[in-house]
């Protein structure tokens, strides 16, 4: 009996280092995602089952784009985004947080509306969610994936609904839910995102396929001196997105569902929250201030 336990004692504590040693592999994998890059954006509509659809013309585009490591805790890491155009301008771009069995999730709907669901823990164990926030900090789409290392191969995939992507927002309305089909993984020169997405009408008696498309973005890394205006200017905004990032938390834990209106007062939300961050700045705004404005701000682009 004391060799059984002996034994079975072993086997625990290899069970648990092996686990131990899959979320460091997969925390290595995401932290890889952070660096300096030149991004392609690569897309094309491939598929339509109504024969008489005319496919949209293919997209491509590029930047450069630093992707810097903002939270670093043992179960979740956030990876923010800057978009570098030129030698003196910066675009806060898009973020994501990485969060490791979580529980809870925000799914899109349509129509700027999202909607919490709980997840069981089958469902959450060993897996990742993904969290991608728009450039304001509001949420875009949320995914849950497993981390699999294999063959040298890092790869994370995922499918969810989002809504339609920047570059196309503004320019259709023939579609209204993105059915993205993510696949992330590392590679010598940096990272890939590809897509597999589906161009969803949703209505109340369903959901109706509009085309299929295949998206490439390549991170592919770049020389860290194109970058020295983007650390000088997130070494001054970067506080002042922290306690954004803290308003819209507490937006997130007291909203089963949230719902955004898009203008109000004739603005779009991030032209308000970029402003007041500039604001902040010059007038050295502190952490309580910056809360407050960006709690007024946010509040009255929430739907009741």
């Amino acid at each position: 009996m004391k060799k059984l336990y002996i034994l079975l004692l072993v086997q625990l504590i290899c069970v648990a280092a092996m686990a131990q040693s899959k979320l460091e592999q997969d925390k290595q994998a995401i932290r890889a995602l952070a660096g300096y890059y030149k991004v392609t954006f690569n897309y094309a509509e491939t598929f339509a089952p109504d024969t008489a659809y005319k496919f949209h013309p293919r997209y491509h585009s590029w930047g450069y784009e630093w992707a810097v490591i903002e939270e670093d805790s043992p179960k979740k890491i956030v990876i923010q985004h800057l978009l570098v155009v030129g030698d003196s301008m910066v675009i806060k771009h898009w973020r994501e947080d990485w969060q490791y069995e979580e529980p809870t999730m925000l799914a899109f709907d349509q129509g700027n509306t999202w909607k919490k669901v709980k997840l069981k823990p089958a469902e959450v164990k060993g897996r990742w969610v993904q969290k991608v926030f728009q450039v304001d900090d509001s949420p875009r789409y949320e995914s849950i994936g497993t981390w699999v290392h294999v063959d040298g191969r890092h790869q994370w995939q995922s499918e969810t609904d989002s809504p339609l992507p920047r570059r196309e927002f503004t320019k259709r309305s023939d579609y209204n839910v993105l059915r993205r089909g993510n696949r992330v993984y590392l590679t010598p020169e940096g990272w890939m995102f590809e897509q597999d997405n589906k161009k969803i009408v949703r209505s109340a008696t369903g959901d109706k396929l509009l085309a299929q498309e295949k998206g490439y973005e390549e991170f592919t890394k770049a020389d860290e001196k194109e970058f020295a205006y983007a650390k000088e200017w997130w070494g001054s905004q970067k506080g002042y997105w922290a306690d954004v990032r803290k308003v819209w938390d507490d937006v997130f834990a007291k909203n089963t569902t949230l719902k955004l209106n898009q203008k109000v007062d004739g603005k779009i939300l991030f032209e308000k929250l970029f402003e007041l961050g500039d604001q902040s700045v010059k007038e050295k705004w502190d952490s309580a201030k910056n809360k407050q404005e960006a709690e007024k701000a946010i509040k009255a682009h929430l739907a009741s």
